[in-house]
């Protein structure tokens, strides 16, 4: 007899349905997995639901399959083309209008798909942190243009967690291009006289479209499919995908354009090499490699400005009451994965204790009373006092540091896994007289931040290196206690905080931090679920840039290092980086792995080590 679909299979086998029903094609892939959504071609990538699906998470997860199922139905690729601008700023402003347009049509003409897509649109909204946005800022302009413009096609206002960022940001854009709004409701269905008054809108704004170098744009687009399967940027999972899912659906900037191949590529989690362009608004988009000499391809890694990073205790970037509702939270969380990594905690535990039990050595002339031997004195006088003295154990003193991926697409399950792993390991470690420290590492903002803004008013020098602004962040200090910083774990479930990933330098942050212990031993455990991206730095310099130096840290600690690296890697390859790695599909794996691979290290610390012969 067979085995009863989960309800997750049922729901992931509806969505799909939905997804050809709504785009009135049978021809579409649909695929789940870690990675945010995206589509290109004939695939579409949607979240991979939770095994205990809620009604928000379902909600949110149908709007993204119905965004990508419109685009899909009422999108014309070649007229996209033909209108679209050359510059990078109006070119991000006119997808997301786009975007907004065969959203607004789905939304018109089914109720359903608009609730959806409003939890979907909710959810992208607190997760880009706009809740905390109370004044101008140019990076969320196309957000602003887009939930505007929303407004005007459909009437729905912002969501809440975006209202005080479109009220900063009203008086300006309804004064200089709120005619433009009203004109793109005339012309919903007319994707091409919609495009043209979208391209006024931007000039509007007095921003360049940028048509004279427009014309030298089909040749490079035209060869994209070829080039990016050239290009020596391989990253996978994670992070790509998100790159990817950001561009078509999350960020509302599609590249529809992308050959068919190189989109399929990019949905399989592939990070396709940067553009060479001043690119930040279309994340993870395929392209050529930059066309630069060998020269400027090899040059040393560096950031173009440090000035703007910060190395940050948790505690410092939430308030004290919504820490506790975030720990609250967490400890929710972790009822329901208790049982099975306490099982394995105290697996660890018991091991770890067994190594440091303490051994005696009896019948001494001197050191400690051996109480258990005086019967025989008593019974026969002539037996001397015994005797007995603690042996040293052999067991070293030791330190583990987490190094936690916090970037966008560890959001949802595999960030709460993480952090309950992390807080389940912290508490085992520490009975066993082992510190731990957690840390995590992504950027202050999206596309760029304070960085970018100072290369631009330098005059965008080229291969400014790394162009964003760093986030280090100190969840638990080695030195403190776990119930000192307990609260601390749950700031990784708060919104906003995941944005982009820059795993060299994080990587180099950790291990100093380890160099600089007293311990005997020291281990690094890094997890990650993609390849560093960071999109501003990506679009302005060869496209394996991140990607070399993250190899380059690695191949240092491994090679010249006393610290133990190890990693783990959630739906990524990271045994194409680390010498020693694992790679799990899901993230309920990842407590168990954790545990199972550092009781492998401090076995392999019991293992006799092999004799060297003398050299003859």
């Amino acid at each position: 007899m067979a085995e009863a679909e989960s309800p997750v299979e049922i729901f992931k086998r509806a969505t799909a349905a939905a997804v050809r029903a709504i785009a009135e094609r049978e021809d579409i892939n649909i695929v789940y997995g870690a990675e945010l959504p995206a589509v290109g071609g004939t695939r579409v990538r949607l979240p991979l639901p939770g095994r205990d699906l809620g009604q928000e998470e379902a909600s949110q997860l149908r709007g993204a399959a119905d965004a990508a199922a419109l685009r899909l139905r009422y999108h014309d690729d070649a007229v996209h083309a033909k209108r679209r601008p050359a510059s990078d700023q109006a070119r991000q402003l006119f997808e997301a209008i786009e975007q907004t347009r065969v959203e607004a049509i789905g939304a018109q003409r089914m109720a359903g798909v608009a609730a959806n897509l409003a939890a979907h649109l909710e959810d992208r909204c607190r997760r880009q942190g706009l809740a905390h946005a109370t004044e101008r800022d140019a990076a969320m302009l196309p957000e602003a243009v887009r939930l505007l413009a929303r407004e005007a096609l459909t009437g729905a206002m912002p969501p809440p967690s975006a209202r005080r960022m479109v009220a900063a940001w009203r008086p300006f854009l309804e004064g200089k291009v709120g005619r433009d709004f009203l004109e793109l409701a005339k012309h919903l269905q007319d994707q091409d006289a919609y495009a043209k008054v979208a391209r006024q809108l931007i000039k509007d704004l007095d921003i360049d479209l940028g048509d004279a170098a427009q014309d030298a744009e089909p040749d490079d687009s035209e060869s994209e499919g070829e080039d990016s399967e050239l290009g020596d940027s391989e990253g996978e999972g994670g992070e790509g995908g998100t790159s990817g899912a950001q561009g078509a659906l999350e960020a509302g900037v599609p590249d529809a354009d992308s050959e068919e191949d190189a989109s399929a590529s990019e949905i399989e989690g592939e990070l396709m090499p940067g553009t060479g362009e001043d690119d930040p608004g279309r994340p993870g988009r395929p392209g050529q490699q930059p066309r630069s000499n060998a020269k400027e391809d090899t040059h040393a890694y560096r950031p173009f400005t440090a000035e703007c990073d910060e190395i940050i205790d948790a505690a410092e970037l939430c308030d004290p009451d919504e820490l506790t509702r975030l720990r609250t939270l967490l400890d929710q969380q972790l009822s329901n994965l208790q049982t099975v990594i306490s099982r394995l905690a105290n697996r660890l535990q018991r091991r770890l204790m067994a190594k440091q039990t303490r051994a005696w050595e009896f019948d001494l002339e001197e050191g400690l009373l051996d109480t258990a031997r005086l019967s025989r004195v008593v019974t026969n006088p002539v037996y001397p006092l015994s005797y007995k003295r603690e042996k040293e154990t052999n067991f070293r003193d030791t330190v583990v540091t987490l190094l936690i991926d916090n970037s966008g697409s560890m959001r949802g399950r595999p960030i709460t896994v993480a952090a309950m792993s992390a807080d389940i390991l912290a508490r085992t470690l520490e009975r066993c007289g082992v510190k731990v420290e957690i840390l995590g590492f992504t950027t202050r903002a999206w596309k760029g931040g304070q960085s970018r803004e100072r290369w631009i008013a330098a005059g965008k020098p080229p291969n400014p290196g790394r162009l964003n602004d760093l986030r280090h962040i100190v969840y638990k200090a080695a030195d403190s206690p776990w119930r000192r910083a307990r609260k601390s774990l749950g700031l990784m479930l708060r919104e906003g905080i995941l944005k982009e990933n820059i795993d060299g330098e994080a990587l180099q942050w950790a291990h100093n931090r380890l160099i600089g212990r007293h311990e005997q031993r020291r281990i690094l455990m890094v997890i990650s679920d993609g390849a560093p991206v960071d999109d501003s730095t990506l679009s302005v310099n060869p496209g394996n840039y991140l990607e070399k130096h993250l190899r380059d840290v690695i191949a240092d600690i491994e090679g010249n290092s006393p610290v133990e690296l190890i990693a783990i890697g959630i739906g990524h390859d990271v045994t194409r980086y680390y010498r020693r790695a694992v790679t799990i599909v899901d993230a309920e794996q990842l407590g168990g792995t954790m545990l199972e691979k550092l009781a492998e290290l401090f076995d392999e610390d019991d293992a006799p080590k092999p004799r060297r012969r003398n050299a003859a």
